[in-house]
């Protein structure tokens, strides 16, 4: 029932009590994101991470903020330092941030202040599993989520890993936020298919921008 609501209006569209979809909130902000995507992709490179049980992940990552999101087989985690390069993580660029304050007030939560911000890159046949943000010490800030590139589904659960997805269309310049009682829904975004956008070709980029210690 959920889904056919968006064939209706998508401009903004509730997922739950304290979840949302805001449709093309990004989107006159898409060029200048993605210019800034790239580079803090030159100083820190997109990378594969590994998962503690040591599974290499199929979606690249890399960050930008005080914190970044690192995982390794000593566990999931939030760090200053990028284990590559062995310094701090980019700056986060003021668009950045102002775009993720002015979504999550959009939303309902004022005053949010991002600390990280975890950027994946999606190759088609690539995905996210199901999984909850749990690691930032913090839970009472909101999750900012925007799309920029091609079309993906993005997997909207329930409190337990079993509940059966929503699946949501999200496209270029929509903003998923989450916050207080769907702040730990399982989320993720299904295989990538082969499509083409014209600024970023075959990939999707999700910023993720999270209030992390």
């Amino acid at each position: 029932m959920m889904e056919n609501l968006f064939a209706f209006d998508r401009r903004q569209l509730a997922l739950d009590q304290g979840a949302v979809l805001l449709e093309g909130f990004a989107l006159s902000l898409d060029r200048v994101l993605l210019d800034a995507v790239g580079r803090i992709a030159e100083a820190a490179p997109f990378r594969h991470l590994e998962t503690p049980g040591g599974r290499r992940m199929s979606v690249a990552m890399t960050n930008t903020g005080r914190l970044g999101w690192v995982s390794d087989r000593r566990g999931y985690r939030y760090d200053e330092i990028d284990p590559i390069s062995g310094r701090p993580w980019p700056t986060m660029p003021k668009a950045f941030a102002e775009m993720a304050r002015n979504a999550a007030a959009a939303a309902g939560f004022d005053g949010f202040a991002p600390e990280a911000c975890l950027i994946n890159r999606y190759e088609p046949g690539t995905k996210l599993s199901l999984h909850q943000d749990h690691d930032e010490r913090n839970l009472d800030q909101p999750i900012v989520s925007v799309s920029l590139g091609v079309d993906a589904t993005f997997l909207w659960g329930g409190q337990t890993r079993g509940d059966r997805p929503q699946r949501i269309t999200v496209q270029n310049g929509d903003v998923v936020v989450w916050g207080g009682p769907a702040r730990l829904t399982f989320h993720g975004v299904d295989t990538l298919a082969d499509s083409d956008h014209p600024l970023t070709v075959a990939l999707r980029y999700n910023l993720t921008f999270r209030t992390a210690a």
